[in-house]
C-alpha cells in the first residue's frame, strides 16, 4: 500500500467541510505535516496530526470534526476501520485531560481501530 502524504490543502479542505478553513495555529499544522513525509508507523503521523488540531487549535472552530474527518481518512486508507463511537471516544479524551503524549495518542488510536477484512 502507498504510504500516504497528506498535505496543508487536503486538511484545510477537511475542515471547511465543517467551517471557513480559517487558521488559529498554522504553524502546529506545519510541523505535524512535515512528519507526514517521514517514514514513521502511519498511526504515529496520524497522531501528530491529532494533537496539532485538537490540542493546538489548528483553526478557528471545527477542530474536532476535522480530526475525526482525518482519523476516518487515515483508518481507510490503511485498511482499517473505526467506529464513530471510538472517534469521539479518542478526541474527548484528548481534549479533556490534554493528553499531548504522542506515544499515549498514537495507543489510543491502535486500540480502536480494527483490520477491514
Amino acid at each position: 500500500m502507498e504510504q500516504i502524504v497528506l498535505t496543508k490543502k487536503d486538511v484545510i479542505s477537511f475542515n471547511q467541510k465543517f467551517d471557513k478553513g480559517n487558521f488559529n495555529n498554522e504553524s502546529s499544522l506545519d510541523f505535524a505535516l512535515n512528519l507526514q513525509k517521514q517514514h514513521i508507523a502511519w498511526t504515529k503521523k496520524l497522531a501528530y496530526l491529532a494533537r496539532a488540531i485538537l490540542i493546538d487549535h489548528v483553526f478557528e472552530e471545527g477542530n474536532k470534526r476535522t480530526a475525526a474527518a482525518v482519523l476516518f481518512f487515515y483508518a481507510e486508507h490503511e485498511g482499517y476501520s473505526i467506529s464513530d463511537a471510538a472517534a469521539v471516544k479518542i478526541i474527548k479524551s484528548i481534549l479533556f485531560a490534554n493528553t499531548t503524549s504522542i506515544a499515549k495518542i498514537r495507543g489510543m488510536i491502535e486500540n480502536a481501530i480494527t483490520k477491514k477484512d
